[in-house]
């Protein structure tokens, strides 16, 4: 297979499935199919449900839950041809949730029970991971109120170690599967 140029890519909004789904085939054309799909989307609306509008609430449930499916759909098939492998990002907080944040605690759990399903269903055909990482030291939490930024000594992961985790998940031997990753500072706080 070819492959793409590093940082080649396609624009979507992943609220929108025809979107998702196009930039999806657009790059796995370009690169003559696909080995491997990360689903990394995050977004969030913090605050109390009734102070959360109903449209930032559910575009928050489209981007990081059904975004992640629609990926996944569109990627199948070429994941299929080629024995690739998905990896699903979650979250701690699709594991324990928090108040203020109830959007996107049931997107994430959410994705934990569709990767959950996804591996069984696609067993043996391409290998699902789900990796759930704590607070990462991103612009994530940039524009929250004060009251939802993690504080000035909290202990988050860098980036470059999650996608440490995340090349390891994708480099497994055919017929090996690493189901589920936790990735976490040493003190995490929604963990465990």
């Amino acid at each position: 297979m070819g492959g793409v140029a590093p940082g080649d890519h396609v624009v979507a909004d992943l609220a929108d499935r025809e979107q998702a789904e196009r930039a999806v085939r657009e790059l796995a054309e370009r690169a003559g199919g696909l080995y491997g799909v990360v689903t990394a989307a995050g977004i969030d609306r913090c605050g109390p449900l009734e102070k959360v509008g109903a449209d930032e609430w559910e575009r928050v449930i489209h981007v990081n839950l059904l975004g992640t499916v629609s990926v996944i759909r569109a990627a199948l098939p070429y994941l299929t041809r080629s024995g690739g492998r998905v990896v699903t990002v979650a979250s701690t907080l699709g594991l324990r949730s928090v108040s203020d944040a109830t959007a996107y605690c049931a997107a994430k759990a959410g994705v934990v029970g569709f990767t959950r399903a996804l591996a069984a269903e696609l067993a043996g055909r391409v290998g699902v991971t789900l990796l759930v990482p704590g607070g990462m030291r991103t612009p994530f939490f940039d524009d929250r109120d004060d009251q939802y930024k993690p504080g000035p000594d909290a202990d988050l992961n860098s980036p470059e170690d999650v996608a440490a985790t995340v090349v390891f998940a994708l480099g497994m031997p055919r017929g090996c599967e690493v189901r589920e990753l936790v990735v976490c500072p040493a003190r995490e706080t929604s963990w465990p």
